[in-house]
């Protein structure tokens, strides 16, 4: 399947999130400039994350206070996220790549040390941020805490430690094999052909599953079918829409679509209509389920007549790409995945293209 490797090597050539932020900012940008604008964001951005890393552990908190007191607990999805941030800024030059290789260090260092799930190689999902110990008592409330490996967010530290192995030579071999110690098949469920939300190795509870494929759960499926540990026909286990049968007559409105097999799979490939639309719908509605993953993997360029997601364009010649709605009957702004399939009576959504 064509998202083996290949995916992990654009994964790793991702400028991630503050680099969107300056995508064609111009070197000498004016104050009205929107390249000028973004970039004070970017640096913004990056200003946030160093106030928020521990100087010892290289460690990000989870949260930073307006009078700058940092939260106790961090996630691997901060991790994750402050990795790919320091590589991005200094690709932005706002850091240089010595202090880029600095601060990476400790965070790689400690990641190394840190308490994993051995059978699985996976991260806990909340640390104490200053000393990297593994949370079994929730810091803001003093609660007890039932430690957990969550599929999605060890799939943004995943992605983190890929794009520093594949930037920054200094810490390459240890961010990989970080990296290639994390097992992602350990997830899978085949009676649904789905990953878990989670485990909990103290209590063996893992509810099951992630089942809409508009979520930020596709990463750690991208990483896992990648990696070999996960069948590629899990990507065609989640929802597009729900089916248009008996046992899901209650919906209130009725998708649209066909069905079709992707490795012996059977996909109801449905949408939702919507004023004069066809709308793929995300569990919670938010920009971030949709986008998130198209960040460090490049759906509309790989699919673009079934994906056509992302914040590369705002008109396609095949359909719109998550466009503002304001949505007529409550008056409300949502924001919506919009996408027109080739053929009127055929509309392609969303997966790899099909036939």
């Amino acid at each position: 399947m064509a998202i083996r490797w290949t995916l992990l090597r654009r994964v790793g050539s991702t400028v991630a999130v503050l680099a969107l932020l300056a995508v064609a900012a111009p070197a000498q940008a004016t104050p009205d400039d929107s390249g000028g604008v973004l970039m004070r964001y970017a640096r913004a951005t990056w200003a946030s994350f160093a106030a928020m890393t521990d100087a010892n552990s290289g460690l990000p908190a989870d949260s930073l206070s307006a009078d700058g007191t940092t939260s106790v607990q961090t996630s691997t999805t901060n991790i994750g996220a402050y990795l790919w941030s320091a590589v991005a800024a200094e690709r932005l030059g706002i850091i240089s790549h010595a202090q880029t290789v600095a601060r990476l260090s400790k965070t790689i260092t400690t990641l190394e040390r840190i308490e994993r799930h051995g059978p699985s190689g996976q991260f806990y999902n909340w640390y104490d941020h200053r000393t990297g110990a593994k949370l079994t008592v929730w810091p803001p409330t003093g609660e007890p805490l039932t430690p957990i490996l969550s599929s999605v967010d060890n799939g943004w530290l995943a992605t983190g430690l890929r794009i520093v192995q594949r930037s920054l030579p200094e810490l390459s071999g240890r961010a990989g094999a970080l990296f290639d110690s994390m097992d992602f098949g350990f997830y899978y469920r085949p009676d649904v052909n789905r990953i878990a939300f989670y485990y909990a190795p103290d209590t063996g509870e893992s509810p099951c599953c992630y089942d809409t494929v508009v979520s930020e759960s596709r990463i750690a499926s991208y990483i896992g079918i990648a990696k070999g540990e996960l069948p590629p026909k899990e990507y065609y286990g989640t929802w597009r829409s729900f089916p248009d049968t008996c046992d899901w007559s209650w919906q209130e409105t009725r998708p649209v679509g066909v069905s079709r097999a992707y490795l012996g799979v059977n996909v109801f490939e449905g949408a939702y209509p919507y004023a004069g639309m066809l709308v793929t719908p995300s569990w919670g509605g938010s920009m971030f389920e949709a986008l998130m993953p198209a960040l460090f993997v490049p759906e509309e360029r790989w699919a673009p007549a079934v994906w056509l997601l992302g914040l590369l364009a705002l008109q396609h010649p095949r359909g719109r790409l998550c466009r503002l709605w304001r949505r007529r009957d409550r008056h409300e702004p949502g924001w919506l995945s919009v996408q027109r399939g080739q053929h009127a009576r055929e509309p392609r959504l969303r997966g790899l293209p099909g036939p």
